[in-house]
């Protein structure tokens, strides 16, 4: 298969707010192909913070697609009285413990009815993704609190939401469940359960595979897999290595538009530049 020239790293990251070895953080790296392809090189994982975002900072260039929400809801930082731009409400963010992030949105459910306890970003529709501000179930806002000032810190360009010169480091907003479901639909392909940890997930995590390697997505790219890396895959009943894999197929779909009308890389043209999108949302 014909490579492409080189350019920056292409990647996908499965994140954890407190990563451990048994919950890393995980990197898959690949790169884009001249036939609509893009081709897996490796998974590397962090077990801490700081060595994660050390990679960041000392890899030259990169695209990276990131499984943890880049902002909040415009509706809940306008309640709250918080900076209405997206660079210094996120140092305003960074700034709050964990315990007063979780106290102070749970203030804000508690004073809302029920089927509106949160506030939503624009993209959360389309995606299909929780809300930002959600601390548990999975914990978002946490995500969000740990992996948005490493990506700023690094100097990386978020399309939409803070513009870097050069912008050689490229930061997008990804969400593995929008393209998994569009292959198994709401069928569960993972699970940091035991129990949970079924022959029908394995199952389900093999048809993702098969589909992703064939091509049959709406983004329009194929996934290349050695042997190894795809008995890899299936192995992982937690998901997050896959996880990592989808991530990157959609970083991928968004480079193949880097340049196109808006913010580029696929991206609405009229994005909120207080909330971001999820790309290929």
């Amino acid at each position: 298969m014909k490579r492409m020239r080189p350019g920056p790293l292409l990647f996908g990251c499965d994140f954890s707010s407190a990563p451990t070895a048994r919950k890393p953080i995980v990197i898959a790296t690949g790169e884009p192909m001249p036939d609509g392809a893009v081709a897996l090189h490796e998974l590397r994982r962090f077990t801490a913070l700081d060595a994660w975002s050390r990679w960041l900072h000392t890899t030259p260039a990169w695209v990276g697609g990131f499984d943890f929400p880049f902002s909040l809801p415009r509706e809940l930082v306008e309640h709250l009285g918080w900076p209405v731009r997206f660079e210094p409400l996120i140092a305003h963010y960074a700034a709050l413990t964990r315990a007063e992030i979780r106290e102070t949105f749970a203030a804000f459910c508690a004073a809302r009815p029920v089927g509106g306890k949160f506030a939503h970003r624009a993209t959360d529709a389309p995606a299909g993704s929780s809300p930002s501000m959600k601390w548990v179930n999975p914990p978002v806002a946490f995500m969000l609190h740990a992996g948005v000032p490493p990506l700023l810190s690094a100097g990386a360009h978020l399309p939409g939401l803070r513009a870097a010169r050069p912008a050689d480091r490229v930061a997008l907003e990804a969400y593995p469940g929008l393209l998994a479901r569009e292959l198994v639909g709401r069928r569960s392909y993972k699970s940091d359960e035991l129990a949970r940890q079924t022959p029908e997930r394995r199952a389900a995590r093999a048809e993702l595979l098969a589909a992703l390697e064939a091509g049959r997505t709406r983004l329009g790219l194929r996934l290349v897999l050695s042997a190894g890396q795809r008995r890899e895959l299936l192995d992982d009943p937690r998901g997050d290595d896959l996880d990592a894999v989808l991530c990157l197929v959609q970083a991928a779909w968004g480079l193949q538009r880097a340049d196109s009308a808006g913010p580029g890389y696929g991206l609405p043209a009229d994005i909120d530049p207080l909330e971001g999108w999820i790309v290929s949302a």
